[in-house]
């Protein structure tokens, strides 16, 4: 990240990161739903199943499950959720995106002392740059909790998933919509089970925010530093967050994978992530903690891309803004 787009960033205040966060997230989902829908489904599909399983999958690879899911419930199946995403993105990447620079700055100013000034742009640093990217991805994932839950289970949800012949597709759980699932969830599981799962969550998301915004401005410095790309140009943007999503992807999709799970189950399938990491490799190999990895590097490579680059107009937007309310 240049020097400029880092003063831009550290210039926006906490709720004003929160807000272009929120913005920049919502629209990138609206593009990737169907993709996170599919990761979804493929993770789900054969639960604790042998590997050597001979029933045939449902879904065999993203793009076939996409022409599945269109012929057998159409544009609204593969949107299936959209409500929830948008309501999970504000929490979790509003906190993620937007307390990522505020939590860099407390920890530089406390830990960091010799390198910190209370003028001029936070300096770089690794070791920061992930403590704080996994501080507020956890922040954000503990606030999405109860939301992601319900996305998750109306996500896996389809009356043609079961088909006779074909391997399962998780436990099914219908729901109306995203109120009525918290209702129900809170009406049948009280409080505690709206945010059942939340130990895979923080576990999932702040593994995935250490990796995301270090590695988004890692490139970008490298690609400034050699001249390889112009500043603030499209091409910038657009390789620093390819390279921020595969690192998201590989880091995050064993997490991803054991998240879906619990969050999916009915009753106590699993006692925690730790006894569902157990059971899946015990039950499918080590390689099932990879299962929907391309769905995976599908969703959260445009995810990024698009996030992290309507970022950089939202940032500006709000900047602009929150400037001209404090010169009324």
């Amino acid at each position: 990240m240049s020097e400029k787009q880092k003063n831009a960033a550290e210039s926006v205040s906490t709720l004003g990161g929160f807000i272009a966060g929120s913005m920049a997230a919502c629209s990138a989902v609206t593009f990737t739903n169907p993709i996170e829908l599919i990761k979804t489904r493929m993770q789900l599909q054969g639960e604790l199943s042998k590997t050597d399983s001979k029933v045939p999958k449902l879904y065999k690879n993203p793009a076939q499950a996409f022409v599945v899911i269109f012929k057998r419930e159409g544009i609204r199946g593969l949107q299936q959720g959209l409500v929830c995403a948008y309501i999970n993105q504000v929490a979790l990447n509003g906190c993620r995106l937007g307390l990522y620079e505020p939590s860099r700055y407390y920890i530089t100013k406390y830990f960091d002392k010799k390198n910190f000034r209370e003028t001029g742009p936070i300096p770089q640093n690794m070791l920061v740059n992930v403590f704080a990217g996994s501080l507020s991805g956890s922040v954000g994932a503990v606030l999405a909790s109860p939301v992601f839950l319900i996305k998750t289970r109306m996500q896996s949800y389809s009356s043609a998933a079961a088909q006779p012949g074909h391997s399962t597709v998780g436990q099914q759980t219908y729901y109306k919509g995203t109120w009525d699932g918290l209702r129900t969830v809170y009406r049948q599981e009280g409080f505690k089970g709206l945010f059942r799962g939340i130990d895979a969550a923080v576990m999932r998301t702040g593994a995935g925010s250490a990796a995301q915004l270090p590695v988004y401005n890692l490139t970008k410095d490298l690609l400034l530093k050699h001249d390889i790309v112009e500043e603030n140009s499209l091409g910038l943007h657009f390789i620093a967050s390819s390279m921020a999503g595969l690192g998201v992807a590989i880091v995050m999709n064993p997490g991803d994978v054991v998240l879906t799970r619990v969050y999916n189950q009915k009753g106590d399938l699993y006692k925690g992530p730790v006894d569902c990491l157990v059971k899946t490799v015990r039950a499918e190999g080590v390689m099932s903690l990879y299962k929907g990895f391309w769905a995976q590097l599908m969703r959260i490579g445009p995810h990024s891309i698009l996030t992290l680059m309507f970022m950089e107009h939202t940032m500006k937007f709000v900047r602009a803004v929150e400037n001209k309310i404090k010169l009324t």
